[in-house]
This record gives C-alpha cells, structure tokens and sequence, in this order.
C-alpha cells in the first residue's frame, strides 16, 4: 500500500470511539476516546475479541489509566507508514511490545525484553477497546480457517500455559506426573497444553476451590483434588512437576509439598510469597522452583498449529462469550468461579 493510500485509510476512521473505562470497585462506564493515527512501523488493529485474564482483577479492582486487556485478536484496519502488514489482515497481538534489539530479544526471549516500549492494556490501550494500536513486530497473523474469538486461545491459554511446560521440561525432561494449583483459565490452559504436548498417558491432578471448575477440568480428563479437603491434597502420589497458577502462597506451599525427588515447581501466577527450606525442600531431594513469565513470541506458529489440530478440545474451554455492552457481566461471571474462559466480542469480525 502507497503513503497516500495509508492516509487515505487512515482518514476513513472515525475520529472517536466509545470504550469502557474502568473506575475501580468495579465499575465500568463507557466514555468516548481518540481513535489513535498509526506511525511508521505500526498497525491499527480493529478489535473483535479480548479475552479476560485473571491480572484484569486488578484493575477491575482498582481501576485504570488506560483501556484494560491484554489477549486482543483482530483485523488490521489501518498501517502506518513502512509497515509490511496489509489492511485487513486477521491476527493476534503480543502483550509485551518488545524491542527486538536488546540482548533477551536477539537470543529469542521476547518475553524477557529489556527495553519494552509498552505492554498491551496495562501501559497502552488495550483490547476492550474497539481499536488498539500495535507496532506490526507484535502482531501475528491467523488464517481465515481461524475464527477470532479462538484466535485469543494462542495467548495467555495456550502461549502461558505451554511456555510454563518448556520451562519443567529444562529441568525434568522425563515427566510422567503433573499436578496443576488452580483450575482457572492458566490451570487449564497448562492441562490442555499437558495433554496436547506430554501425552493423554500422563496422569494429570488439578486442585481448586470451585467444585464447577474442578467438573469442567475432569471433562478433559484430569482427576480433580477439592482444594478444601488437605487431607487430599496430602493423599496425591509425588508428583513430578507442579505447576501453581493461583499466586497464592497456600497454593505454592501445597504444589511444593506435592513433589517427589527430582520434582519440579514452576510458578505461574504472579501474587503472593512462597516460603522454603533449602536443605530440605531442595538440596536433599533435588528439587528445583522456576518461575515462568508470559511466553516469547516465536512460540506462536507452533501453537496455531496446536490449535488448528485440537480445536474441538481446545474450544471446549471456551464457556461464556459476551458483547462488549456487557462488559460487567462478563467479569461478574469471570469472578464468579463458574466459568472457564470469557472472551468479550466486538463487530462482526469473530
């Protein structure tokens, strides 16, 4: 596309949109915003679905400065100049805006990045918005066979929960147990994400507080721990590698109980301490305790791929969609424990 076609395009969006502005206590409005001009190297992406992630807690919450939402999918509606992407091009955005040049980034930790220029929804305008603008190296592109609503399953579901595996498999290449701390959207994201890349063969233990999420996640095979009883949690087999999803230090505390020799605890939701003894907890049974943030952008092809051969499975997970008119709705049924993922929609584009 010319300069002159990219301002023309530029021009025929509209000057301002409505988007929810979060308050804090939990109160959404709606509130008209700046439809932002795309600059050399970006992209303005017309959002068609966001899906809700635990983080948005927070500033459901507390509130925010910017439009909330991190795992936006969407059709490219305008380009700024130098930008290879074309208008019209369907895909999903990368929460961290990497810079592609600093030492984490050339060695492929895009997730690590040393000198982001932003994150998605938390530090810029984020998906619950009707337009978000994104520099095209944070954009990665679906095909038409991928609806956009389950295009959002290749971020935090799918990226989070897999890049979480990769790093107890640097540790414990040999898994044959797995016990996953919390049954919401991340626990089952590493629970499907367990199936798909370890094997249905591997038993799979998964403790939560809601007894509905605890019945979603036997559906997909894993036996469910009621996280009320200690008594079962104490009674599980050592497991190799624990995973915990809650970022709650009882949680932490339990999955690092759960392991066996040579077990593996990788930390996945950001929150609250975890307190240990190194001669007993690690140097005697050789136990390591990773943490796992986010996933590095190049894992994104081999998770379409992932997704576009499982996609009944995956889909699955899916529980509740809802427009973006009933933002608050969403998350009232997000927080209530009876939901797997939510995803809020927008236009016609899913």
């Amino acid at each position: 596309m010319t300069s002159p076609e990219r301002a023309e395009r530029t021009a025929e969006m509209p000057g301002t949109v409505t988007a929810p502005r979060f308050h804090g206590g939990g109160t959404i409005t709606f509130e008209d915003r700046p439809v932002p001009v795309p600059g050399p190297g970006q992209l303005l992406l017309r959002v068609a679905a966001n899906a809700i992630c635990g983080t948005d807690r927070g500033q459901y919450l507390e509130g925010s400065a910017v439009t909330p939402g991190h795992e936006a999918a969407g059709v490219v509606a305008a380009t700024g100049p130098a930008a290879t992407v074309a208008s019209g091009t369907r895909g999903v955005v990368f929460l961290m805006d990497y810079c592609g040049r600093c030492r984490n980034c050339r060695a492929g930790h895009t997730n690590l990045c040393l000198d982001k220029r932003a994150d998605l929804g938390f530090s810029a305008d984020g998906g619950y918005g009707p337009y978000v603008l994104v520099h095209e190296t944070n954009f990665f592109p679906v095909p038409d066979d991928v609806g956009l609503t389950e295009a959002t399953m290749l971020l935090d579901f799918m990226g989070t929960s897999g890049h979480a595996i990769a790093r107890a498999r640097l540790v414990r290449p040999d898994i044959e147990s797995v016990y996953i701390a919390g049954a919401g959207p991340i626990g089952l994201g590493i629970l499907v994400m367990c199936l798909l890349t370890l094997g249905t063969e591997v038993p799979v233990r998964i403790s939560d507080l809601s007894p509905w999420r605890l019945e979603l996640a036997r559906s997909f095979g894993a036996e469910a721990v009621d996280a009320r009883d200690p008594g079962a949690l104490r009674r599980m087999p050592p497991a190799d590698v624990a995973f915990d999803s809650t970022g709650r230090q009882p949680a932490r505390q339990a999955a690092l109980a759960a392991l066996g020799r040579r077990g593996v605890l990788v930390c996945v939701g950001h929150g609250e301490a975890l307190h240990l003894s190194v001669s007993e907890d690690l140097i005697a049974p050789e136990r390591a305790v990773l943490g796992s943030e986010y996933f590095p952008f190049h894992d994104l092809p081999r998770n379409l791929e992932l997704l576009r051969g499982n996609r009944d499975l995956i889909s699955r997970v899916i529980t509740h969609t809802f427009d973006v008119a009933d933002i608050s709705e969403a998350f009232a049924v997000f927080l209530s424990g009876q939901s797997g993922k939510v995803v809020v929609t927008q236009g016609s584009d899913q």
